[in-house]
C-alpha cells in the first residue's frame, strides 16, 4: 500500500547518492590535476626507485602473480580492524578487539611498502590521488595506534572512540585507493 512512499523515498536516495558521488570524483579530477604536490611526489618517487631492491622489487609489484601484490596484502589489516569493529559491538572477550587491532597493525608494513614501490612509478594523475590514499593509511594507522594503547591501558570504550576513527580513515583510503586502482587501471608491470 505505501509503494508510492517506498518509491520516492528510494528516488530521493538515489539522487543524494548520485549528489555525493558526482562531488566526490569531482574532487578527485580537480587532485588528479592540481601540480601543488608534485615537487614531493617527485622526489619521494626517485627515492624510492633508488632503493636497491633487486629482485625484491618485482615480487613487491607481483609481477610473479600477473597483478600487484599490494591489494592482497592490505586484507591483512583491513579484515582485523573489521573484525575488531564487529567484535566492539557484540559481547565477545575484551582482549579480542585488541588482538586484531595488534595484528592489523603488523600487517601494515608489508602493504605500505609494496604499495609505496607500486606508486613510485605512477604517472603525475595517479600519483597525487595515490599520495592522499597513503596519508589516509597513516591517519589509520595513527588512530589504531592509539586505539591500542587506549585498550591496553584498561580504556576500551576511548579504543572504540579511537577505532571509529581509524575505520573511518580506513574508508576514505579504501576509495582513494580504489579509484587509483580502478579508474586509471594501475597494472602490474616488470620494475624499469
Amino acid at each position: 500500500m505505501s509503494t508510492h512512499a517506498d518509491a520516492s523515498t528510494s528516488s530521493t536516495a538515489h539522487r543524494a547518492l548520485d549528489t555525493a558521488s558526482s562531488g566526490w570524483l569531482t574532487a578527485l579530477d580537480r587532485i588528479e590535476r592540481s601540480e601543488v604536490a608534485d615537487p614531493v611526489i617527485n622526489m619521494l618517487q626517485q627515492g624510492i626507485r633508488s632503493l636497491p631492491l633487486g629482485s625484491a622489487r618485482d615480487l613487491l609489484r607481483g609481477r610473479q602473480l600477473g597483478h600487484p601484490v599490494h591489494p592482497v596484502l592490505v586484507h591483512v589489516p583491513i579484515v582485523c580492524w573489521l573484525s575488531a569493529a564487529v567484535l566492539d559491538v557484540v559481547p565477545s572477550g575484551r582482549q579480542s578487539p585488541a588482538i586484531l587491532t595488534a595484528v592489523g597493525l603488523a600487517g601494515v608494513a608489508p602493504a605500505a611498502i609494496a604499495g609505496w614501490v607500486d606508486w613510485a612509478d605512477l604517472p603525475p594523475r595517479q600519483a597525487r590521488v595515490g599520495l592522499l590514499h597513503a596519508i589516509s593509511n597513516v591517519a589509520a594507522v595513527g588512530f589504531y595506534t592509539a586505539s591500542l594503547s587506549a585498550r591496553l591501558r584498561g580504556r576500551s570504550a576511548k579504543g572504540r572512540l579511537w577505532a571509529l576513527g581509524g575505520l573511518t580513515a580506513l574508508a576514505v583510503s579504501g576509495a582513494l585507493g580504489g579509484h587509483v586502482a580502478y579508474r586509471k587501471d594501475a597494472e602490474a608491470r616488470p620494475a624499469p
